[in-house]
């Protein structure tokens, strides 16, 4: 018996199977081979086709089909790219592009609504401000292509698109319209009053259903296009992030999952209805909140991240020297660099300087000194650094960590900002070898019952490497010398 989890993302569509018998990966895809193309048609613009996400995902699972007997999936879940919008009619499909997470052009909406709501009333019931997120989208689309805004039937995120596709029903989850900043945690209902601040019309929301659970059954026209048996439940649904942490098996308050690709994200799970009231870093619900025992996912979220070391490597580093050799160059290095500081922020604005865009800066180069071993070091140290700032911050709000899970990918494969991290801040740092597709599939056994809890769901999940602190005082005084840089 086999679990399917498909993970739609920004670049790709990832397919995985899961065998239930031992909960491990039997095998993956993705599609299309090259990165997915993004349309920006004027600065700060970012749409795509969802009709290219459903294409995408028929390849993948075609790729599938050599390990794939459809009448032994069990179920299927889905993840996806966070905080985009999809607008559609009564016959389900697009209206127009998808309004994408990195699409910018909404925040003067967010802005607006927050203004008119109160800073502190809508923190207290919606965590975060409208910002850039999926409500601010829809209240951008109303303003400016009001002919097209008459005829939403639903606005969907990217997911419930997904799912709704498969199951010709459109639906979304308390924990999907928490991260459009559409949900109200004190009334437990849809948010009235953001609604209201934007002037949006209550009914374009679709009707809620758990992010586990057997609410939708894949139909018999999908089936067709995917060459899978009709009638297979869809029983899990959850954004990248949320689901980055569930495929990681955190779950419990104090648990964080971290990630370090283009950009850095830590998302620490709370136990209480928390938010930052600076909103430097955002608050969602988990994938598996409830009213009655409240899990709330932290967002930390850095956009310089791996994005400065991709760069390093294209711009300083000698041509053809690959990222293995980069770190084991750094790892010669000590630890400060012998006072060089680099500070990562050079991708935009950051939430958690306060929207601020300081730009990548480089501090204390000593020509005669430092090499480019220095720089990737400095490089690495910096990106951690940046990471244990925004920790301080969950810190603030409670979220204290001793360890953090994360897979075993992109700069967690470096040793040096492994030590880093994990000197840093104090925590135990945990590898594994997973990834969001087969998370989703693995909360798509939970939710049709298949595994009797998630403990369960995880036993075939095992940790494939650690790193404990290091010399702290050590990599504490090098954090001081950068954060000084910093403020």
């Amino acid at each position: 018996m086999l679990l399917l989890g498909y993970d739609i993302g920004s670049s790709s569509v990832k397919a995985s199977l899961i065998r239930v018998e031992d909960s491990r990966t039997v095998a993956s895809a993705s599609s299309p081979s090259e990165e997915a193309p993004i349309l920006s048609l004027r600065p700060g613009w970012a749409e795509q086709n969802p009709n290219d996400w459903w294409e995408y995902l028929k390849e993948a699972t075609l790729k599938l089909k050599p390990s794939l007997e459809s009448d032994k999936v069990a179920a299927i879940g889905i993840s996806y790219q966070m905080h985009g919008l999809v607008c559609v009619g009564r016959d389900l499909r697009p209206l127009r592009n998808a309004i994408i997470w990195c699409d910018s052009r909404a925040v003067p909406y967010g802005q607006k609504a927050f203004a008119e709501i109160g800073a502190d009333r809508c923190l207290k019931h919606n965590l975060n401000s409208p910002g850039n997120f999926t409500a601010a989208k829809l209240a951008w689309v109303k303003e400016n292509e009001p002919e097209l805004y008459r005829q939403i039937y639903k606005i969907l995120l990217p997911g419930d698109y997904i799912a709704t596709r498969m199951s010709g029903e459109a639906t979304s989850t308390v924990s999907g319209l928490s991260e459009g900043i559409l949900w109200d945690f004190r009334q437990n209902c849809v948010s009235t009053e953001i609604l209201d601040a934007l002037g949006l019309d209550p009914a374009m929301i679709a009707r809620t259903v758990p992010c586990f659970g057997e609410s939708l059954h894949l139909g018999s026209a999908a089936a067709q296009e995917l060459g899978l048996e009709a009638g297979i439940p869809i029983c899990y649904r959850a954004g990248d992030q949320p689901n980055n942490a569930f495929s990681l098996n955190v779950l419990r308050p104090g648990e964080i999952a971290a990630t370090a690709g283009t950009s850095g994200v830590v998302y620490g799970v709370s136990g209480k209805i928390a938010c930052d009231p600076l909103s430097r870093v955002n608050s969602f619900a988990h994938v598996n909140h409830s009213p009655e025992d409240p899990r709330i996912g932290i967002l930390l979220c850095i956009n310089g991240s791996g994005i400065l070391n991709a760069w390093t490597r294209r711009n300083v580093a000698p041509e053809g020297l690959t990222y293995a050799e980069m770190n084991a160059q750094a790892a010669k290095v000590p630890v400060g660099c012998e006072g060089l500081s680099i500070l990562p922020f050079g991708n935009g604005a950051e939430r958690m300087l306060g929207n601020l865009a300081p730009g990548c800066s480089i501090h204390g180069l000593d020509f005669n000194r430092h090499s480019r071993a220095h720089i990737y070091r400095a490089v690495q140290e910096g990106i951690a650094f940046s990471f244990r700032y925004g920790m301080d911050i969950m810190s603030e709000m409670g979220m204290k960590a001793s360890d953090i899970h994360a897979g075993a990918a992109n700069l967690f494969l470096s040793s040096v900002f492994r030590k880093t991290l994990s000197s840093v801040t104090g925590t135990v740092i945990n590898l594994y070898d997973t990834d969001g597709a087969a998370g989703a599939a693995r909360g798509a056994g939970v939710g049709c019952g298949i595994y009797r809890n998630t403990d369960e769901a995880f036993e075939g999940l095992g940790i494939i490497g650690s790193q404990t602190p290091e010399d702290r005082k050590l990599y504490e005084a090098a954090y001081q010398n950068w954060k000084e840089h910093l403020m």
